[in-house]
């Protein structure tokens, strides 16, 4: 059965599982309890959460019962996320992204921490419509969302997380990570390239049992 011919509220509790599930692991793993593990684990999680977006973005037009969209109040504040996050995967947070494959672009310098607290934030504001009984307006939100930003923005970061981990897996050392960082000068950016190898063998390898074969 397809999602489209599902009651709109199993619709809906099918894909709040994986989104609350997603936003508890985030937060669990920002706490810095289990380092090591942070980017393998961040993998799992973001490409789980993309299944619930591809169920999304596949699902026909969702429309809301109003015109306008209930007021929802301040927004919830990420900032202690993101902060942890960018500390935990320090210096490995920066990327270089393109945003649309087919719009001829020059890629620009992203950071994992960002973007993982940019789509905490989109699911929250979801969640707020849900959890006061506004189903329809949460399955519009996060299907329109899902295509506007946090879609592109955890497609971003888990292309960024993939290729840490095939990194360590083809034994392929990082290139210098000169020029990518957002708003750090020349010699912070020299201290990335010069760590970034050394962080992904601490942080990646041991975890996924990726050492020296014997």
């Amino acid at each position: 059965m397809s999602d489209n011919a599902l009651d709109p509220d199993d619709f809906a509790s099918s894909i709040v599982d994986q989104i609350e599930s997603f936003i508890l692991s985030v937060r669990e793993v920002a706490k810095g309890d289990d380092p090591d593990s942070a980017v393998p684990y961040l993998l799992l999680e973001v490409s789980q959460l993309l299944l619930a977006g591809g169920r999304l973005g596949a699902h026909e037009d969702i429309v809301p019962d109003e015109r306008y969209e209930p007021d929802l109040g301040p927004e919830p504040d990420t900032d202690e996320l993101r902060e942890r996050l960018a500390v935990l995967l320090e210096p490995i947070d920066i990327y270089s992204e393109i945003f649309d494959p087919y719009v001829r672009s020059t890629p620009v310098a992203c950071r994992i921490s960002d973007d993982l607290a940019d789509v905490v934030t989109d699911l929250t504001h979801g969640l707020a419509h849900f959890r006061a009984g506004r189903i329809t307006e949460a399955l519009w939100w996060w299907q329109f969302s899902y295509l506007s930003n946090w879609g592109p923005t955890a497609s971003a970061s888990l292309r960024a997380l993939q290729s840490l981990v095939a990194h360590v897996r083809l034994d392929s050392p990082l290139d210098a990570l000169d020029g990518l960082d957002t708003d750090a000068g020349a010699d912070d950016d020299e201290r990335l390239a010069d760590e970034a190898g050394r962080v992904m063998a601490a942080e990646i390898a041991k975890p996924l049992g990726l050492g020296p074969r014997t």
